[in-house]
């Protein structure tokens, strides 16, 4: 059961709008659950969370994430098991990852049981809006942006921390093509990559809609500094196949974000005895083996894709088709194993989920 220890105001919506939901025409994060979590942070601490019905926000004009980029924020999902038990995947790591991005951007952090019981609670209130569909997840955003009305370019002294939910199907309907990027770049050594914060999301739309007009989907980025190694994609971490071992760039380099569904996926492929290489990973040793066929699979993790399946990769006016989807054993065996996990159709051996 939800900890009913932290404190909480709640106020209810008069009439839930989940009757109006076309269930069988869910389009990724369009349509909004009823309620939403709210907490303000000033004169040096947070003040009594509230969970209110669902609606816009006023702001001031002068606020300062608008023109300064105080914004952070995260992504998870919410499934249902047979009994009707939510289940949520490792929001432990999120609020770790959540906290290292707060302090980062100079922001006030949340204590990780805070940050988790919060979402538990705001989550608990509209479980009835978590799909039964396969393939289909209730969405969890929380975060946080400086809500000083300030014009001047220092922290922020007040924050608002927000959590709202959605549900949603796939994010990506078809295998994903994506194009190896050389001349712009996602994020800098010392900069903020490895921080979940909105400023580098709007970086990375330019050429990406460069890239769509290309027919790609995605782009592949690249280190900022001489474009010779791989970093991830756009909406995830990237691996690949390539004689038989998983090959992922490591996360020890701060231009990367730390991969909640990447790191699972590594974490299962070792035990289930399959070897996997954290490392650098050069754009000119994938381009070889794309050239050399020794790729046999490459794929995308991410909260919002779980698996996407890379179709083709693109690289200085070339295009590698990789393997049919139905070929590739270890991809399709690792969704398939996150699927039924989140879904509680399996044990869970790691102790990965928070079911209340």
């Amino acid at each position: 059961m939800v900890n009913d220890s932290l404190t909480l105001k709640i106020q209810r919506i008069e009439k839930s709008r989940i009757n109006q939901v076309d269930w069988d025409n869910l389009p990724f994060g369009r349509v909004f659950s009823d309620h939403m979590l709210v907490m303000d942070y000033e004169n040096g601490e947070w003040n009594e969370p509230e969970i209110v019905p669902f609606a816009p926000l006023s702001l001031h004009p002068a606020t300062s994430a608008i023109h300064y980029g105080q914004s952070v924020f995260e992504g998870m999902k919410a499934n249902k098991d047979e009994d009707g038990n939510v289940l949520i995947f490792r929001p432990d790591l999120n609020a770790k990852r959540f906290i290292e991005s707060c302090e980062r951007m100079c922001m006030p952090t949340i204590p990780e049981d805070v940050y988790t019981e919060l979402i538990k609670r705001t989550v608990d209130l509209d479980r009835d809006w978590i799909p039964n569909k396969e393939g289909y997840s209730l969405y969890i955003r929380p975060y946080m942006f400086a809500i000083d009305d300030f014009i001047g370019i220092k922290p922020s002294d007040k924050y608002k921390f927000v959590i709202f939910t959605c549900p949603v199907g796939s994010y990506y309907s078809e295998p994903v093509n994506v194009k190896i990027e050389e001349h712009y770049t996602r994020a800098a050594s010392g900069g903020v990559g490895r921080a979940k914060t909105a400023g580098n999301y709007a970086a990375s739309l330019y050429p990406a809609k460069l890239a769509k007009e290309e027919g790609f989907h995605q782009l592949i980025w690249t280190d900022a500094a001489e474009h010779k190694y791989i970093e991830e994609s756009g909406t995830m971490n990237v691996v690949f196949e390539i004689d038989g071992k998983l090959v992922t760039p490591a996360e020890d380099v701060d231009t990367i974000l730390k991969g909640v569904t990447k790191r699972s996926v590594v974490e299962i492929a070792k035990h289930w005895g399959v070897e996997v290489e954290e490392r650098k990973v050069s754009v000119e040793e994938v381009v070889e083996a794309l050239r050399e066929g020794r790729v046999t699979d490459a794929f995308g993790a991410g909260t919002a894709a779980t698996i996407a399946t890379i179709a083709k990769i693109g690289f200085r006016g070339e295009l590698f088709e990789l393997p049919s989807v139905e070929s590739r054993v270890l991809s399709n065996k690792v969704k398939a194993y996150l699927t039924d996990l989140k879904a509680g159709r399996v044990e869970d051996e790691m102790g990965w989920l928070v079911k209340f």
